[in-house]
């Protein structure tokens, strides 16, 4: 059964929290990727921006819905949810932009369980961390199509 370290890109795109939003357009786009893993100085991955998390920027700021309940206003939505998506739109650099906390596996993950995680999730970026918590590698889905392909999983 393959893992994720049999399947991995190592020649691995990052941004780091500062990188400016229209640099990281650029490079997402000339390098025709998806997304890629956020580090900070040390080389710790602090998350992931994705093409998604760009588009989000062009969306409307949006206002917090209310129902009423004898007199008092209920938020459908916490603040929170709102001011963190208004972060997003407002982002001039990849911290403001980037999904924290991404979802993080091991070289020695199962490709079923990170086909799950992709499916369920809705994602198509994950970084792989080895044993010392740096980042060793990503896995697009683009890499999980390739082991359907026969001898084409050992191109990297």
């Amino acid at each position: 059964m393959p893992k994720a370290k049999d399947i991995m890109s190592t020649k691995v795109i990052t941004f780091s929290p500062d990188t400016d939003i229209q640099t990281a357009a650029k490079v997402l786009m000339d390098n025709h990727i998806n997304g890629a893993p956020v580090v900070d100085a040390c080389g710790n991955i602090v998350g992931v921006l994705t093409r998604d998390d760009l588009i989000t920027q062009q969306k409307r700021i949006p206002l917090p819905s209310y129902f009423v309940v004898l007199d008092s206003l209920i938020p459908i939505r916490s603040t929170r949810e709102v001011e963190r998506e208004v972060e997003k739109i407002a982002a001039t650099n990849v911290e403001h932009a980037m999904t924290s906390d991404p979802v993080i596996v091991a070289p020695d993950t199962p490709i079923e369980e990170i086909a799950g995680i992709m499916v369920d999730r809705k994602m198509h970026t994950i970084p792989v961390q080895g044993e010392d918590g740096r980042l060793v590698g990503v896995i697009g889905k683009e890499d999980i199509l390739k082991i359907l392909i026969p001898g084409d999983h050992d191109k990297k």
